[in-house]
């Protein structure tokens, strides 16, 4: 048992000393555990046993040492033999080295000159091959530049684009493209507010200069308008045409070929809308809004602020309406914005719609109307106003040559034009006052034949006595009948030239032109007349002058007929065509003048009967009339006289009228009321002065009446004064009422208020006539007369 345990461990240890020797070092120390591990005493004879293995180990190195000694020795022999040699080699090397060394300085330092040429040859290639690649960048960039030095913003844009998209992204990781590209979106917003900075520069200089462009735009249209009616007349001029009447009344010859090839010079040489604005700021912001992707911006900018634009233009100037010169400027910057206007819309596309123009038209339109009506009415000089007529005409046809609608600014023309015949209508008013003022009131005398026609030439006089008279000789109107002949005529022209170029028909113009006549002689020669009528010095022979004058004027009316439908050419025939009322306003100022003489007739008499001076208590008549109605008689005589040139029964009336007056006015001034006596002295006084009245009467102061026709107004006289004259109030009081009474005119009333006023006188002169028998008959008489009459006036007041 103890062998066996004995073996063992020997075994254990043997295995141990195995791994000992045969294993790292670094792993002995698990083997060396196990030596401890085992059983009591292990580790002593472990011990044993590799003291035992290493004297072994010992005995076999001894033995090896001494198995290879010799061969040491011989070596050992051999090297001290070499050692010399190799001193002697280790010198030569040495010194070999240091020559190797010296010549090899050179090449070293060659050397290393090589190898920094090496690395700054590859650095060099490395540095063009990226130059290759940032060149194009930096050239890109440099061109950049320079086309935003010299403005060219849209290029510029197209080059951004191309170094973002293609260049820059080739040499990114570089610093300086970082900036650049960087450096892009704010050149960007530089090319915006430049390009932006340009069109405010742009919208304010055609601001400024749209009068301009709207002058050559009108100045372009009306040489275009003339040249197509220089045109339309040389094609419509024949051999045996007429000559057509111009605004003076003159016939116009046809344009001749050299003055139409002058129009086409003149025309061509106008300067259009590009030849006065450069528009290259719109076209370039248009551009470089849309590359960078904000049309709609500077669409909605451009058109806000073209419509703050359009309202400044729309604003006239406060005294714009008293030259021409005002409504001119005002038209061309008008016409100057929508030219423009037109030009962006058709040059561009998008920037301006047509519905934005005719949004803008429509706008202006009504501003343009309202102006034109409120100014126009501010004028009162017909020249202007037809200045301003042409004006508008030129400016509808220049925008219509445009395409905008301009049938509303027609329609105010016509409203103008009732304005502008209103002025007319003043100034011929003046016109016709002067003429009148002027006027001597008496038949034109003519001294020779060369005289007579020239009166002739101005107005249409033909009578055939007059012609055969010798000369001198005098035509029976005053010097301002032919005044205002040839002055209605030249309101027909003046009235004319409104109407042309309103694209009407000649029937349309016929009816305008003779509308304005009938306003002329109907509203303002009839007013003139009426007024002249009226004025205080115009006397009994201006108005019978006046009377003649407007028979021959009336006369002349249908010679305007003529005139007008010479002018129009369109018949009088015609179913639409106005007449001419002359007629009745030459006979309302006749009627007004016959009115007037009738008036101042009567006034005349009324200031001389103011001269009477009767003694209405005298005892007696002086045996011969009174001196102012004598002198009443003579002026009634010769007046009368001058009546005899008056037509149809004018001077008849006037007669009967003045004595109907004087009739009148001698028996109210017996019934005066401040009158309370008369004498039959008086009576008689009074009776010798109407006898002389009737005297007048009955020597036909103008011929025509038939019999006592005239006496017969002063029946009521004659009758009144009878009676108390022959005092035969026993008749009158028995025929009262009877057709066939002898004092049929004389009425109660009258009788009674005369009889009074002669009681009374006869009771004051006749003091002591109650002591006489016969004066106390009268008076009685007068009383029961009195009584009598008073119930005939109580009878009749009962009775009505």
């Amino acid at each position: 048992m103890a062998d066996s345990e004995t073996l063992e461990c020997v075994t254990e240890h043997e295995r141990i000393l195995q791994e000992i020797e045969s294993t790292d070092t670094a792993c002995v120390g698990p083997t060396l555990r196990s030596v401890y591990d085992d059983q009591p005493n292990a580790h002593k004879r472990f011990m044993e046993k590799l003291d035992a293995r290493i004297r072994n180990h010992d005995r076999e190195i001894e033995k090896m040492c001494n198995f290879h000694h010799q061969g040491f020795v011989d070596a050992i022999t051999e090297l001290l033999k070499v050692r010399a040699d190799a001193e002697k080699l280790m010198g030569q090397v040495t010194d070999t080295n240091r020559r190797l060394q010296e010549a090899g300085k050179e090449v070293t330092a060659r050397t290393e000159e090589v190898v920094c040429c090496r690395l700054q040859q590859r650095n060099m290639a490395t540095t063009v091959e990226r130059l290759q690649l940032c060149l194009p960048v930096l050239e890109m960039y440099s061109k950049l530049k320079e086309q935003l030095q010299t403005k060219r913003y849209y290029a510029a844009l197209k080059t951004m684009e191309q170094l973002e998209n293609v260049y820059i992204p080739r040499v990114g990781q570089y610093r300086f493209c970082q900036i650049m590209a960087e450096n892009l979106p704010r050149l960007r917003d530089q090319i915006k507010e430049i390009s932006m900075s340009d069109l405010k520069d742009f919208l304010e200089s055609i601001r400024k200069h749209s009068d301009k462009v709207g002058e050559a735009a009108m100045k372009q249209a009306q040489q275009h308008r003339t040249f197509n009616s220089a045109v339309a007349r040389q094609a419509s001029a024949g051999p045996y045409s007429r000559p057509l009447f111009t605004l003076n009344g003159r016939g116009q010859e046809a344009l001749n070929g050299q003055a139409l090839d002058d129009m086409v010079e003149e025309e061509e040489e106008v300067l259009t809308a590009q030849d006065l604005v450069d528009f290259s700021p719109v076209y370039r912001c248009l551009h470089i809004y849309t590359i960078l992707g904000d049309r709609e911006t500077f669409e909605n900018y451009y058109r806000k602020q073209r419509k703050k634009q359009a309202r400044l233009v729309l604003q006239p100037q406060a005294n714009m309406h008293e030259t021409v010169e005002g409504y001119t400027r005002y038209f061309n910057q008008i016409v100057g914005f929508f030219v423009v206007e037109d030009h962006i819309l058709h040059a561009t596309q998008g920037l301006v719609t047509r519905a934005f123009t005719e949004e803008l038209w429509n706008m202006a339109l009504s501003k343009i109307i309202a102006v034109l009506r409120t100014h126009s009415s501010y004028c009162d000089d017909p020249d202007l106003v037809l200045e301003l007529k042409n004006l508008i005409v030129i400016f509808a046809d220049t925008l219509q040559g445009y395409g905008f609608p301009v049938n509303r600014l027609f329609d105010l023309l016509f409203e103008i034009r009732d304005q502008y015949n209103e002025t007319l209508l003043k100034k011929w008013s003046l016109v016709f006052r002067e003429i009148f003022e002027l006027d001597n009131y008496s038949p034109i005398p003519v001294e020779t034949e060369e005289e007579y026609k020239l009166v002739v030439s101005r107005f249409p006089f033909h009578d055939a006595e007059i012609e055969k008279q010798d000369f001198p000789k005098k035509l029976p109107m005053s010097q301002s009948v032919p005044q205002i002949y040839t002055q209605v005529k030249e309101f027909i022209y003046a009235s004319l030239k409104f109407s042309e170029s309103l694209h009407r028909s000649s029937t349309e113009i016929d009816d305008m032109l003779r509308k304005s006549t009938n306003l002329l002689l109907t509203r303002t020669l009839s007013g003139c007349l009426q007024n002249l009528i009226k004025k205080p010095h115009i006397g009994l022979t201006e108005l019978v002058q006046i009377i003649i004058n407007t028979t021959h004027l009336e006369q002349a009316c249908r010679y305007l007929e003529d005139f007008i439908t010479n002018i129009t050419t369109v018949s009088p025939e015609a179913v639409h065509t106005t007449r001419l009322y002359g007629l009745s306003t030459f006979k309302d100022a006749r009627h007004a003048a016959e009115g007037e003489i009738y008036t101042k007739l009567n006034q005349k008499i009324d200031e001389f009967i103011q001269l009477a001076d009767y003694e209405w208590c005298m005892a007696e008549s002086d045996g011969r009339a009174s001196g102012y109605l004598m002198d009443l008689i003579n002026f009634l005589r010769s007046t009368f006289q001058v009546f005899t040139h008056l037509p149809g029964k004018v001077a008849q009336t006037a007669c009967m009228s003045a004595c109907k007056h004087l009739s009148t006015s001698l028996l109210q001034m017996l019934m005066d009321s401040e009158l309370k006596q008369i004498s039959m002295g008086a009576v008689q006084q009074f009776n010798l002065d109407v006898i002389q009245c009737e005297l007048f009467a009955s020597s036909e102061p103008v011929p025509g009446f038939q019999g006592d026709t005239l006496q017969l107004a002063f029946i009521d006289l004659r009758q009144l004064l009878d009676l108390f004259m022959v005092w035969d109030w026993s008749t009158y009081l028995a025929d009262y009422g009877q057709p066939t009474s002898k004092y049929l005119r004389v009425n109660p009333t009258t009788a009674l208020a005369l009889l009074e006023k002669m009681k009374d006188t006869s009771k004051k002169n006749n003091i002591f006539s109650q002591f006489r028998k016969n004066d106390r008959d009268k008076q009685k008489l007068i009383e029961t007369v009195v009584k009598q009459l008073r119930s005939l006036v109580n009878g009749m007041s009962l009775h009505s």
